[in-house]
């Protein structure tokens, strides 16, 4: 879930400074006295969000054909108009990214992957015919959905390769390893994920891997790299942090090679319904998601980026059952659990408190908790993953 985050261009490590809180709703709704404590078993949990989904999912499904149709016009006139690229950025970023790494080190898989794995629900086959199998774990997971991505971005060695908002570096790492003949670049939203993903190409001996950092409003290439173009961009679930699409295509299209240069996406998704998540400030009834872990964030529709073919033109696109996404949270959240003790006590240092830290582990359960029954929601068929491949308009 990568966030197109501001990050101040300093040698600041992790720890220099406490991550600031956010604004709490006025008034705080009961139900979050409750959730910051721990005091409610899984079951109620499931059960209360289970029941907010289903509300907001027959809301939806509720819409006559007509006004579906003008309420996503009336969504992409206002996100072109906007004056950004994203909005939010700070908050984004202190949301997940400046969170310390040793927090999502005690839970992500292997290759500290930050979106959804493949355990393939679809029954996908490979070139050959030969079915892809299941993966049981998160590691082969992880592993089968960076294969995935190869496959459909149809990524060769001696590529020239661009990812944006590349995370704790699972795939820009995967990608260098496994293209050594590649020139790999990573933009991250922050130095302390740069920092990690030099530590981890050192270790592995990888060359070809330049990881740099900028906020996608106002990045530009600069020094030996301005006016640079790429063969393939790839981005991973940092779209849902965007606005203006049109805006971002524009700007995306420069750093492509004309005809032959690709660019794949991954977004989580809703099937078709586009909104926003948005604070009680913005007239949400019920912000907790947008106060605590989305604020500026995105829920695309399957289809919204076929409205934004100016600059970029759809080639290519896949459909990814919720269900991989909804495996992907629950694994999460039982190493989360696995590893109770050490997690609070980075979060505890982290926050300045052992109640905050408290609090902040209690809020992680949730949100993992929430993610996976969003996704799997109507057996993975409500809110799935789509993944585009564009080429230059």
């Amino acid at each position: 879930m990568t966030r197109p985050a501001t990050a101040e261009d300093s040698n600041a490590t992790e720890s220099a400074s406490l991550i600031p809180q956010p604004t709490p709703a006025k008034p705080v709704p009961v139900y979050e006295y409750f959730l910051d404590r721990g005091l409610l078993p899984d079951f109620v949990l499931r059960y209360g969000i289970r029941s907010k989904l289903s509300a907001t999912a027959a809301e939806y499904a509720a819409l006559t054909v007509a006004e579906e149709a003008d309420a996503k016009r009336k969504y992409i006139r206002a996100i072109k108009a906007l004056p950004e690229i994203a909005l939010n950025t700070k908050e984004a970023n202190e949301q997940h990214y400046e969170v310390p790494t040793e927090f999502f080190k005690t839970h992500l898989g292997p290759r500290m992957k930050y979106s959804c794995a493949f355990y393939n629900y679809e029954g996908l086959r490979r070139e050959n015919g030969a079915l892809i199998p299941k993966a049981k774990t998160l590691q082969e997971a992880e592993d089968a959905m960076l294969d995935l991505y190869v496959q459909r971005a149809e990524i060769k060695d001696g590529m020239s390769i661009l990812e944006l908002g590349c995370g704790w570096g699972s795939l820009c790492l995967y990608l260098a390893e496994r293209f050594p003949n590649s020139p790999v670049t990573a933009l991250s939203n922050s130095h302390g994920q740069r920092k990690y993903i030099n530590a981890a190409a050192e270790l592995k001996g990888i060359r070809n891997l330049t990881v740099l950092t900028g906020d996608m409003n106002y990045f530009e290439f600069e020094g030996e790299l301005k006016g640079r173009e790429f063969d393939r961009i790839v981005s991973i679930e940092m779209f849902e942090h965007m606005k203006n699409y049109s805006a971002l295509f524009a700007k995306v299209s420069r750093w492509l090679v004309p005809e032959t240069g690709r660019m794949f996406v991954h977004v989580f998704c809703h099937k078709f319904h586009a909104y926003d998540f948005v604070t009680e400030e913005e007239g949400s009834k019920d912000s907790w998601m947008a106060r605590y872990f989305f604020t500026g964030g995105t829920m695309p529709s399957e289809d919204l980026f076929l409205w934004f073919q100016d600059d970029l033109k759809v080639v290519d696109r896949w459909t990814v059952d919720g269900r991989n996404y909804g495996q992907t949270s629950e694994h999460w959240l039982q190493r989360l659990d696995a590893s109770r003790t050490e997690s609070i006590a980075v979060l505890t240092k982290a926050y300045g408190s052992e109640e905050l830290g408290f609090t902040w582990f209690n809020r992680w359960r949730v949100f993992y908790l929430s993610c996976a029954e969003l996704f799997n929601h109507g057996n993975g068929q409500v809110w799935p993953v789509v993944h585009y491949l564009f080429k230059r308009a």
